[in-house]
């Protein structure tokens, strides 16, 4: 029998490899949206992990993660400098480190903040040091620069049509290990240096201040480009913070123990601050995304079902075709059973191995994506296969098994004298 299968499948090699292509697209297109949709859940939940709580002033907490913990340029309402200071002071934080952000270079984004961030975020360096003066810079593990480069910082970005600081020239010190996140493609910059290049921090931000300009987006707004200062590129780094610190866009703080973690949130969501946990902010955005995910697998469904309708109308019209052929076994005595199988166990191969070989496509569509998505974004994007996975091979090939008795059926009801008049 498998002889005679092989042998009839060679003989229909083309509509055998048209029925495998079919199959194995819709399969495809179901498993690549389940892996990419897990992928992104796993990669945002991990990159978040790596902050335990973010302050800043009122307005969207949606805004404030994305913007701190992802690194999404948008511009964000300014708190008030104290909070920094009161924090530093606080007994159940471990450490606070101000962001500031705004500028970039050749795509990366110039993220200032503190010598304790920058030591913390990878857990050491892969090359280098830790900035140690203004002039100074360190960069993520996927920043496509050499130890000693300069970096010019641009306002904004050059789509955006930014100007470069020109007065300023930061030189790599060091590079981070890979951490996951946005932070890969991230080059850190001491707060202080930020603060001075746009006039602000040493007491310049109070005139900054008096001349009411709004400092959204990292306190840097590029209508204070006439109140740039002149910064000194080896002068040593202050992070002793000032209730007069300049306003901040965000802070990202380091609670001693979980406890103090929610008594900081609770502490910080009144008045003109708002504290959340990266992770609570998540689990809203999942909700989103689970309502996009199913929408997307009842498409890929859909498009499952219509691809078995028109193998199903192609197999009843090539066993329609084929009724000499059973005929002809019947004639020589091949048992209706025999032809039951010989029908069900084609079908059923061509459809098993086109599932196969959806479920690589769908694999290689996944990590092609999610690729693509890590090298802009800097996010590790995991894609792999799990129980449910199982479970939905199982699922699909359950039905291929039912599919495929439709054919067999038809096959199996044909009497050899009407086969052999057809």
């Amino acid at each position: 029998m498998i002889r005679f299968i092989l042998a009839d499948l060679r003989r229909l090699w083309a509509g055998s490899l048209v029925v495998v292509l079919l199959v194995a697209l819709a399969t495809a297109l179901g498993v690549c949206v389940v892996l990419q949709e897990r992928a992104l859940r796993l990669g945002s939940a991990r990159a978040a992990d790596k902050f335990d709580l973010v302050i800043g002033a009122g307005g969207s907490e949606t805004q404030l993660v994305m913007s701190s913990v992802f690194l999404q340029p948008s511009p964000l309402p300014l708190m008030p400098g104290d909070v920094l200071a009161r924090l530093a002071a606080d007994p159940r934080v471990d450490w606070a480190a101000p962001i500031g952000f705004g500028d970039s270079f050749s795509g990366y984004p110039i993220v200032g903040t503190t010598v304790t961030l920058a030591d913390r975020l990878s857990g050491g360096f892969a090359e280098g040091k830790l900035f140690a003066r203004e002039g100074e810079a360190v960069i993520g593990s996927a920043v496509k620069l050499s130890l000693g480069a300069e970096i010019k910082p641009m306002h904004g970005s050059a789509e955006e049509g930014g100007e470069t600081h020109t007065e300023l020239v930061y030189h790599i010190a060091g590079r981070l290990r890979p951490t996951g996140t946005a932070w890969d493609r991230a080059i850190l910059v001491p707060i202080q240096a930020v603060w001075h290049i746009h006039g602000l921090g040493a007491g310049e931000h109070e005139s900054a201040g008096a001349a009411g300009h709004d400092h959204e987006h990292a306190g840097a707004d590029h209508d204070q480009h006439e109140h740039h200062g002149e910064i000194d590129p080896d002068a040593v780094l202050e992070e002793k913070w000032a209730a007069d610190a300049p306003g901040l866009p965000a802070i990202l703080v380091k609670p001693k123990t979980i406890a103090d973690a929610y008594k900081l949130r609770q502490d910080y969501r009144s008045g003109n601050t708002v504290a959340v946990f990266p992770g609570e902010v998540l689990t809203n955005l999942y909700t989103t995304l689970g309502d996009a995910k199913q929408i997307l697998v009842a498409v890929a469904a859909g498009a499952q079902a219509l691809v078995a309708a028109s193998l199903v109308l192609v197999t009843v019209i090539h066993i329609g075709q084929r009724r000499r052929q059973v005929g002809a076994l019947r004639a020589f005595g091949a048992p209706r059973g025999a032809i039951f199988g010989i029908v069900w166990l084609e079908f059923f191969f061509l459809v098993a191995v086109g599932i196969g070989l959806g479920f690589a496509l769908g694999f290689a569509a996944a990590l092609t994506l999610s690729a693509m998505v890590s090298q802009s974004s800097g996010i590790a994007m995991p894609v792999g296969f799990g129980r449910d996975d199982a479970g939905l091979a199982a699922m699909l090939l359950a039905f291929a098994t039912l599919l495929a008795a439709l054919p067999a059926v038809l096959a199996y009801r044909q009497s050899p004298a009407q086969a052999m008049r057809a």
